[in-house]
């Protein structure tokens, strides 16, 4: 029974999983579970799927077979017609059932990276982070009976039978005594675990308004997600910028509201320091994430973000993700810059993202080389 409840439960999350599925570019541009995130699950409204259930009506109105009728009357019995009653009349359209399910992050970065098609990643480095591990090792004497070994308890219940004299092949009784039984041994080991940092940058200079903000958000959540599944220590930094950077939460990384001009170069220098003070490259894997409209203060500045990717950035990151959200204000420029000098170089990933239904494939872009 509990086999068959276990196959039923697999074939409902099958059947939510395909739901999902079918509604994921929805469900990534409209942000819209973002919102019900908690902890360790997300709860994801999915339509159209019909959960059979049992009604019971009042034990006081009868029902078929009960009360006075006679054979071939309608039940109900009613002798209105169809659609009219002293109720309110009923609707031509029909109804849309959803069903709230909660789906882990790990189910939700599976089902992005099925959709997308996204590779697994190749860890770089090692963590810092240590995991104690469990490792059986021997055997010993004592232990509890859970880890009994039973092959060599039987074997050295045999040989006690064979050295006394007592082991007859024609009937084999095998009885082990308590000094016959050996339990498995083990020790802990320390294990590193695969670990990354993901360095959030954002211009919120005046031209990035709240939708290109909202756009960052969005993508950002699903970029978390991906990246949470490929690693058990993830951390995230946020740096803001216009003229001048610094780094923020989260909460301030999404809300904050600035104006004047921009100078990318010194999120760059940032980031870089950030590295520098808490990443080495042979421990960490490495994942800037820069957002902008794409307007730089000078041609100047934009040489100095040059040299700083190509010296202090670039050969220590997994990859560099470059993404421009498309503003009225912005001139679009930095990302033509970015290509010219590093349209050959793998380890810078560009992306234009012109509105929310643009973020999967922006997705696409920065996670689908396995870096």
């Amino acid at each position: 029974m509990s086999l068959k409840i276990d196959q039923d439960h697999a074939r409902f999350r099958n059947i939510v999983k395909g739901r999902i599925r079918q509604n994921l570019k929805k469900y990534i541009s409209h942000g819209e579970l973002i919102g019900r995130k908690g902890k360790d699950l997300v709860s994801i409204p999915i339509p159209e799927i019909d959960i059979p259930r049992f009604r019971f009506a009042d034990k006081s109105q009868g029902g078929v077979g009960q009360g006075d009728g006679k054979q071939g009357d309608p039940v109900g019995g009613g002798e209105e017609e169809e659609g009219e009653g002293d109720g309110k009349k009923a609707g031509e359209g029909e109804g849309e059932h959803s069903l709230e399910v909660d789906v882990t992050m790990d189910e939700l970065a599976a089902i992005l990276g099925e959709d997308l098609e996204l590779p697994d990643i190749e860890n770089k480095g090692k963590s810092r982070i240590i995991n104690a591990k469990d490792r059986y090792t021997g055997i010993r004497r004592v232990g509890p009976e859970s880890l009994r070994h039973f092959r060599r308890t039987y074997r050295e219940a045999i040989k006690r039978q064979i050295s006394s004299g007592v082991y007859s092949p024609d009937t084999p009784v095998i009885v082990p005594i308590p000094d016959d039984k050996r339990f498995r041994s083990w020790k802990t080991e320390p294990e590193p675990v695969a670990n990354a940092v993901i360095i959030y940058m954002m211009d919120v200079s005046g031209s990035m308004g709240d939708d290109q903000k909202e756009i960052v958000r969005i993508e950002s959540f699903w970029l978390d997600a991906w990246l949470q599944r490929q690693y058990k220590g993830l951390e995230s930094r946020y740096i803001i910028h216009d003229a001048v950077a610094k780094e923020v939460d989260r909460e301030t990384f999404f809300h904050t509201r600035e104006s004047g001009g921009t100078m990318i170069s010194s999120a760059y220098k940032m980031c870089a320091q950030l590295i520098d003070d808490h990443y080495p490259a042979e421990e960490w894997n490495i994942y800037p994430f820069h957002f902008s409209d794409g307007d730089n203060w000078s041609m100047d500045d934009t040489l100095t973000c040059v040299d700083v990717m190509k010296t202090r950035i670039l050969p220590r990151v997994n990859m560099f993700a470059y993404g421009q959200v498309e503003s009225p204000y912005g001139s679009g420029q930095f990302i033509k810059d970015l290509r010219e000098h590093f349209g050959k170089d793998d380890r810078v990933v560009l992306s234009e993202v012109r509105d929310k239904d643009a973020i999967m494939g922006s997705i696409k872009d920065f996670l689908g080389k396995g870096k």
